[in-house]
């Protein structure tokens, strides 16, 4: 496993301030790939006590907007966060229990996919999510 890289320094490197906040949204990202904003609230909360779930939200959208984490919403399902950015990988979403994966581009090449017709469009991301059931769902006995 890749050790959590500083978030402090992190924060420094994409010239924004350091607070406690920041630093710990940002390392409840990294510790909770593909996390929901009530998830990573629940985490911050437990590490700094007082915290208002509004400045959870506007630290993620200034970590997301800094490029230090990306978010995602397959669609059907509520914003989530993870910390790896840059490299436009893609999602497996489980239909039964709604778990997150990573899948690493098809192609290796951002975009990854080459439409038909860019219509003039200069292309840098390519979104893919594939959907179907995890291992644990798919094995699990109708309901």
């Amino acid at each position: 496993m890749t050790p959590t890289p500083d978030p402090t320094q992190m924060l420094r490197s994409a010239s924004l301030r350091v607070t406690r906040p920041r630093v710990a949204v940002l390392a409840a990202v990294h510790d909770r790939p593909h996390a929901d904003t009530e998830t990573l609230f629940r985490a911050v909360h437990a590490d700094l006590g007082e915290v208002s779930r509004q400045a959870v939200y506007d630290v993620l959208q200034a970590l997301t907007e800094a490029g230090l984490v990306r978010r995602i919403q397959p669609p059907g399902s509520v914003a989530r966060y993870e910390a790896r950015v840059g490299d436009n990988h893609h999602h497996l979403v489980c239909r039964g229990c709604g778990s997150v994966h990573d899948v690493d581009c098809a192609v290796g090449a951002r975009p990854c996919l080459t439409p038909s017709d860019d219509h003039g469009f200069v292309i840098d991301e390519a979104e893919v999510v594939y959907w179907g059931l995890c291992p644990a769902c798919s094995t699990r006995p109708p309901s």
